[in-house]
């Protein structure tokens, strides 16, 4: 079957305002980033104790969704499934940003931008902080000939590259998730952390691209075969259900342990944490999203499915916000098995660090964040109007 694929038109007004819309966007965020390079860190809301604020948030969140988004050109490169080819070449399109996306989010993240050389002139085999990046820079470059391959059609490729690179996307989430799950400190450690982040990775990217593909095919006016919308639904319920799975064992076994009871009920039955725990991560971005999406009438109905998409990509927000900002509030056992007999006042605030803190984003992170969204946003629009992303049509073939 032949897909056949073009460029979109963007010559109405609409197309150009968006795209001013897009750039006028980003100059707050620059404007931040600036500030803080030249005026110091101290501009955003992380502390001596909050190291990694919206920002990292936001970072863990692109990479799930790069990493997401793989799994449904996987459908047409790996599997064979033909009706998904209409889909592929934005879905590797959407992959590449999102990892820009995070990179960018680490670098607004770092305050003092020239920091970075450090990382790239030492490597420490037994850090994942430096076995990361390492992953990412690689993954980009696959994913770019991933998309040319797509782009000049050279169909065996395309079967060999979407191989390595779904295998090097799970690879990218398993670091990234192992960055907090291999720390050796409460709320944190956890060897169910990696494959919890690609079970996560793998619901809110598929939701977003149901979302993207959704927009697009109405907004350009193409035929889109609702039922290929339906099988896209049915395989974000079951994903769900795996996040929700893998949800309930690991803070099982926090509650489990002795050792880190006290940090599980920290971070389950606090009014804060407990909200968006229970609230906004379990009730509204995994049970109302699997129910609508399992129900025979609302999982074949296009409104229904678009509202389960939204509260599941709330739901994947709360869950990197709980991964990152918790284990950071709670104060970590410096001197474990040891008992301090006598300290100054100010070595008892900033060396001990007892106490649950709080962290609150500023301003300079609100627009910072706006900026990078903004950025990815511009690049997206621009790339349907440069290369041949969207298909005249999408529909499933007897």
């Amino acid at each position: 079957m032949q897909v056949k694929f073009q460029t979109i038109e963007g010559k109405s007004l609409q197309f150009y305002l968006l795209v001013a819309a897009l750039a006028l966007l980003i100059v707050p965020g620059l404007y931040s980033t600036w500030r803080m390079y030249e005026d110091g860190i101290y501009l955003s809301g992380m502390t001596n104790r909050i190291p990694w604020g919206l920002q990292i948030i936001l970072c863990v969140f692109y990479i799930g969704a790069s990493a997401g988004s793989l799994v449904i050109s996987s459908l047409y490169g790996i599997f064979g499934k033909i009706e998904y080819k209409p889909f592929a070449r934005i879905a590797v399109y959407l992959a590449l940003l999102f990892l820009i996306a995070a990179l960018l989010s680490i670098l607004t993240d770092l305050g003092r931008l020239d920091n970075l050389t450090a990382s790239a002139s030492y490597f420490n085999f037994l850090s994942m902080l430096s076995i990361n990046p390492f992953l990412y820079n690689t993954y980009i470059l696959i994913c770019i000939v991933y998309l040319w391959a797509m782009l000049r059609e050279k169909e065996r490729f395309v079967r060999v590259i979407a191989v390595v690179a779904v295998v090097w996307a799970v690879l990218v989430h398993s670091g990234t998730g192992a960055i907090f799950g291999f720390v050796p400190r409460e709320l944190y450690q956890s060897p169910l952390l990696p494959p919890s982040f690609i079970t996560a990775a793998l619901s809110s990217g598929t939701a977003l691209m149901i979302l993207v593909i959704l927009g697009l095919f109405r907004l350009n006016r193409r035929p889109l075969d609702h039922e290929l919308v339906v099988r896209l639904g049915r395989l974000l319920a079951v994903f769900i259900v795996i996040v929700l799975y893998f949800l309930f064992v690991e803070n099982a076994y926090r509650l489990y342990m002795a050792d880190s009871r006290e940090a599980a009920c920290h971070f389950l039955f606090t009014p804060f944490n407990g909200t968006l725990f229970w609230g906004g991560l379990i009730v509204v971005g995994c049970i109302i999203p699997a129910v609508v999406l399992f129900h025979p009438r609302t999982g074949k109905s296009t409104p229904w499915i678009v509202f389960s998409c939204v509260l599941t990509v709330f739901g994947v927000l709360c869950e990197r916000y709980l991964i990152v900002i918790p284990g950071q509030t709670h104060p970590p056992e410096l001197l474990p098995n040891m008992e301090i007999t006598s300290i100054t006042e100010l070595g008892a605030k900033y060396c001990l660090n007892e106490g649950i803190v709080h962290y609150t984003a500023s301003i300079h992170e609100v627009f910072q964040a706006v900026s990078v969204l903004a950025l990815i946003g511009f690049m997206f629009v621009v790339g349907l109007r440069l290369f041949k992303l969207m298909p005249t049509e999408a529909k499933i073939y007897k």
